[in-house]
């Protein structure tokens, strides 16, 4: 009885989904979303603070003795 409902289970599955993959509109808001979290990533990066933290850990790395 449960082969019979999961062969069932699995075929209507494979029927209701019949999408290749995102749409014109998906793509945009997608872009949109990768762009937005790039610029905000820029931002924190290139701000004072951890500009100067990323300073000190390069001069700590390359003032390290070996």
């Amino acid at each position: 009885m449960f082969g019979k409902i999961s062969k069932t289970a699995a075929r209507f599955s494979g029927v209701c989904r019949q999408d290749a993959g995102m749409v014109t509109s998906e793509y945009a808001m997608g872009i949109i979303a990768a762009v937005g979290f790039a610029v905000l990533l820029y931002e924190v990066v290139t701000s004072g603070q951890v500009r100067a933290e990323l300073a000190a850990i390069v001069k700590k790395a390359l003032s390290a003795r070996m």
